[in-house]
């Protein structure tokens, strides 16, 4: 098929290139000229494993190119994805607006194009949003009516960022919300040399099954800092609890990883859309509430520890891992954040590490006097204390002997539970992590 696909941000960009790998020509939309002239030469516009090789390839076989005019995209192409972002609002609801752009701009494209087309919403949205918004402006952007000449479906997407094209090329499931017969032979057709459970519903389920798998996600990682802050106090090491708990076959060990909690571009901003629409619907969530709760205190509880070995001010400290996850240069919803902020207001000296997102991250504290090094060794070298907030293979791999040796007292705060508590007691460090129990 030739595809279209408007937004080459994370989702966008890891869609274009799966269809395009998968034997498609795709031609990616972006209102950045810096973006579409990145992706015309093969230079990722963000940090992802793997992505550079892809789009290399891709662009150099003319399966993917990348333009800023979405006539042109739609009218050579024969389905268009809407993949832009949807950032929430005061509110917690979601801003659609470039969204309602996408769906005005295809409608005004499709009011001269021949044939049959489909527009598929990737972008995370709330139930309802796909039939009840966009379809309505397509329909009176083009003139045209729905089903005959051009239809509309959703079909979400469940990407991590830093596994993000493995995710898309091996996916656990596809998800096809539709309107009408038309739509669903298209997207089966699509996903037919795709090998993993298939479901197709309608579109509002579509949209809700998004929402509730994210939300799932997040409250197994509120449960488990919540946990973790009660085995602290109780002298109970929360990794080898949730060994004994997950031995039960009801109970999935993914994702009961204790620590400062959970940040990036989906959790936060989907449980709050989700918890906007429940309350519309005179629905309480009480549950989902409490869920941003505990994340929103979960990165204070490092400087708790932190302060059991005395006071912050005028220490100089080291915070390892500025991205939201490893694999990504992402800073939306960093964990960072709060904590270097907590750190500053005690007077604390930073240093921050990462190895990708030190650049986006100082977008978010432009004035705050913070220094920065891409080097670990150096961030802690002459450091009271380390805390490490991204579990990064770089942060991972330190050797505890060096840490012991450039650090001026060698403190480590673990937000990710990255090292093993043994061996770095072993080497003389004092080691403190979220539900360790000591």
């Amino acid at each position: 098929m030739n595809i279209s696909v408007i937004g080459t941000g994370y989702v966008g960009l890891i869609t274009a290139i799966t269809f395009a790998k998968k034997g498609h020509k795709v031609i990616c939309v972006d209102i950045s000229a810096e973006r579409v002239d990145a992706i015309n030469h093969a230079k990722p516009p963000f940090f992802e494993p793997g992505l550079d090789e892809y789009l290399r390839d891709l662009v150099g076989a003319h399966s993917l190119w990348a333009t800023s005019n979405t006539e042109e995209a739609v009218n050579n192409s024969d389905m268009t994805f809407i993949c832009v972002g949807t950032p929430h609002l005061p509110d917690g609801s979601q801003d659609l607006t470039y969204v309602t752009k996408c769906a005005k701009d295809i409608g005004a494209a499709l009011k001269t194009k021949d044939g049959y087309h489909l527009v598929v919403v990737k972008s995370t949205v709330e139930p309802g949003t796909t039939k009840l918004t966009v379809l309505p402006l397509l329909c009176e952007a083009a003139g045209k009516e729905e089903g005959k000449e051009f239809s509309c479906a959703h079909n979400p997407e469940f990407l991590r960022e830093g596994t993000a094209l493995a995710d898309s090329f091996n996916p656990d499931r596809i998800i096809m919300g539709v309107l009408d017969d038309s739509s669903r032979e298209l997207l089966l057709d699509l996903y037919s040399n795709f090998e993993c459970p298939k479901l197709v519903v309608d579109t509002n389920t579509s949209e809700m099954i998004k929402y509730a798998s994210n939300a799932f996600l997040a409250t197994k990682i509120s449960f488990a800092n919540e946990m973790a802050n009660i085995c602290q106090k109780l002298g109970v090491d929360v990794a080898e609890m949730f060994k004994g708990v997950t031995m039960d076959h009801r109970i999935n060990p993914h994702f009961f990883n204790a620590g400062c909690g959970f940040g990036g571009s989906c959790f936060p901003k989907d449980i709050s859309a989700l918890i906007h629409v429940a309350k519309n619907q005179g629905v309480q969530t009480p549950l989902m509430n409490s869920v941003m709760s505990v994340n929103d205190v979960q990165p204070l509880k490092c400087l708790e520890l932190a302060k059991t070995s005395g006071e912050l001010s005028g220490k100089s400290v080291a915070v390892l891992g500025l991205a939201f996850k490893p694999g990504t240069d992402d800073v939306r919803e960093t964990r960072a954040l709060p904590l270097i902020q907590a750190l500053l207001k005690e007077g604390a000296k930073v240093t921050g590490y990462d190895p990708q997102a030190i650049e986006n991250f100082k977008k978010l504290l432009p004035e705050a006097s913070v220094e920065y090094t891409d080097d670990a060794y150096v961030a802690i070298t002459g450091k009271d204390i380390a805390f490490v907030q991204c579990d990064w293979n770089e942060i991972r791999l330190l050797e505890p002997k060096k840490i012991k040796e450039l650090m001026k007292t060698p403190v480590v705060i673990d937000g990710r539970r990255t090292f093993d508590p043994k061996i770095m007691e072993g080497h003389g460090i004092t080691y403190k992590a979220i539900g360790l129990g000591k």
